[in-house]
């Protein structure tokens, strides 16, 4: 994979594109299983992730087909109803093939997922709700087993509103029997997204505003054509980055009401954020100030994927700020490489004490998960002298271009 290797202390200025979402690509891939035809998939961006999600599709007959952001998926002709434990192992999001594969052929079988090692994502809500659908399921040496003829509408409240499970629900029922009710379903902007693209192919989703999700069953999904929402994720780690290197970067096709919560920590961080319809304005001409609290939380709170990168910038913040991480209880693995830099963060548990320093170091770091990445990219950039970074896997399942965008910003950096 090689390094990247950033020589920091550069102002980022210029514009650049956010790419399409992963967090979206991802079950919308998946959700082509139901469709008999051909799905056209827009602005897919091309990351590791999606790589291994295209491989499963071709693994269970789909014929997949990429020109530019573009996917072309032509189901018709799905074969196989397992996929092998190398292929799940690639990619913790696998999980959300259960459902769709099940909803489509009446049976699946699968391993647990890989991917990031960030804290534990038990599938058994997962699970639960496709047992409430009618489905027979056998966990057994670690893979999962899946049979029923059609899903049945039920009504099914999950304890917490996980994004894996309401979409493994959302899919298992698409082509039920009934209507099947979602409730403290996930809100994130990739739910309403996978419910535009199966609206577009024929099926019923209606995501309420109040965390419920309803699923009329249709017999079939059909053709159709759909655009892939930008990452809203990607668009808060450049912003990070113009935060602690300092800047004016325009971020176009960056739909900022995905994140519109998030704005204000980096407004108390010193930002001047200009935002309008497709794009975001941000710039920064003096070191970050402390932010108190930070808590991530499901949508609409502060993402977790987005603690990393804001931490790396908060590393250079006036005064202390806090951050308490609720969703995963590994996410600050990071936190040992920030510290190779200069960065100045105590763990307590759930909870990280940032005492902002005047400067971060250069220093030879590795990525530790994919958003972890992100912001040691972040501190690179911001960084006195030479930052090597390895372990790249890890950010190519995320970021699209990294390196050549930031290019485009005036950054010194490279991959080796």
């Amino acid at each position: 994979m090689g390094n990247i290797i950033i020589d920091g202390g550069r102002q980022l200025e210029g514009e650049i594109s956010v790419q399409g979402s992963k967090n979206s690509s991802l079950p919308i891939l998946a959700a082509c299983v139901l469709v008999d035809g051909v799905s056209v998939i827009h602005n897919c961006p091309s990351l590791t992730d999606v790589d291994a999600a295209i491989r499963i599709l071709r693994h269970l007959g789909c014929k997949v087909k990429r020109e530019g952001s573009t996917l072309t998926v032509d189901s018709r002709n799905i074969v196989n109803c397992s996929i092998p434990e190398e292929l799940m192992r690639e990619m913790r999001s696998s999980i959300v093939f259960l459902g769709s594969i099940l909803g489509r052929m009446g049976k699946a079988e699968l391993s647990s997922p890989g991917g990031c090692d960030i804290g534990l994502r038990p599938i058994d809500l997962h699970l639960d709700a496709l047992k409430m659908l009618g489905a027979e399921i056998n966990e057994k040496h670690g893979f999962i087993s899946c049979r029923m003829k059609r899903t049945k509408g039920a009504a099914i409240s999950l304890s917490f509103p996980s994004v894996g499970a309401t979409e493994n629900i959302i899919l298992a029922s698409a082509l039920g029997v009934g209507r099947t009710v979602i409730h403290n379903a996930a809100r994130e902007p990739e739910i309403l997204d996978l419910a535009s693209f199966l609206n577009k192919a024929g099926c019923r989703v209606i995501v309420g505003k109040q965390g419920t999700v309803v699923i009329e069953g249709r017999r079939r999904a059909f053709s159709s054509e759909h655009r892939v929402i930008p990452d809203r994720i990607v668009a808060l780690t450049y912003m990070s980055a113009v935060g602690a290197a300092g800047g004016d970067v325009l971020l176009r096709n960056a739909d900022v009401s995905s994140f519109l919560t998030v704005l204000p920590v980096f407004e108390e961080a010193g930002c001047n954020i200009v935002p309008s319809k497709n794009s975001l304005r941000i710039s920064m001409n003096t070191r970050p100030k402390c932010v108190k609290n930070i808590r991530t939380m499901p949508y609409p709170g502060f993402p977790t994927d987005a603690q990393a990168p804001v931490m790396a910038m908060l590393s250079l913040g006036y005064g202390t700020s806090v951050m308490v991480e609720t969703i995963f209880e590994n996410r600050f693995k990071h936190v040992s490489e920030l510290s190779r830099m200069g960065a100045r963060i105590k763990i307590e548990g759930r909870v990280a004490i940032i005492e902002g320093v005047e400067s971060l170091y250069g220093a030879k770091v590795k990525c530790t998960d994919l958003r972890g990445g992100g912001a040691l990219v972040v501190a690179g950039l911001s960084a006195k002298g030479r930052t090597v970074i390895s372990n790249l896997e890890h950010i190519d399942r995320g970021y699209e271009n990294i390196e050549e965008n930031l290019r485009k910003l005036g950054a010194e950096i490279e991959r080796t």
